[in-house]
């Protein structure tokens, strides 16, 4: 592991242990490097709408925090600025998703992040588009 890349587990270290939406969903961090992430989530049944399908909110949250981990990597704290999410196909109870989230750009304060949500099977269940904005305050001491 290089240097960036330990400094982005420090800051996703750092960052879970504070993050209990992301655990209480029982999300896991299974990679983590500078500018990306994969988290995955099991589909538990109290996540499920009216329709017995995964509810939207609980893949864009998904989504939402590899994006979060990803921009976060960098020893700054990063926030969202804006993000959108199109739902492709549903995920059902007992389904596990994965968020890959990767760094398509950063400039500046502002970065762009691209994040395909998959199930256990590697279908594209969503596609999420995250900007990101720094602001003050670190992750870990210099």
């Amino acid at each position: 592991m290089n240097d960036s890349d330990q400094l982005a587990k420090a800051c996703a270290d750092t960052m879970w242990a504070n993050d209990q939406a992301s655990q209480g969903l029982g999300t896991k961090i299974d990679e983590i490097r500078q500018g990306y992430a994969v988290l995955s989530m099991p589909i538990r049944e109290d996540m499920l709408n009216g329709q017995k399908i995964t509810h939207g909110g609980f893949v864009f949250t998904l989504a939402d925090s590899a994006f979060a981990f990803a921009c976060n990597t960098y020893n700054q704290f990063a926030v969202a600025q804006h993000c959108s999410v199109t739902f492709i196909a549903p995920t059902f109870l007992g389904d596990r998703l994965k968020a890959t989230a990767t760094e398509r750009n950063r400039s500046g304060r502002s970065g762009i992040y691209d994040v395909t949500v998959t199930n256990q099977n590697g279908e594209v269940i969503a596609e999420f588009r995250g900007n990101s904005r720094t602001v003050k305050g670190q992750h870990v001491a210099d």
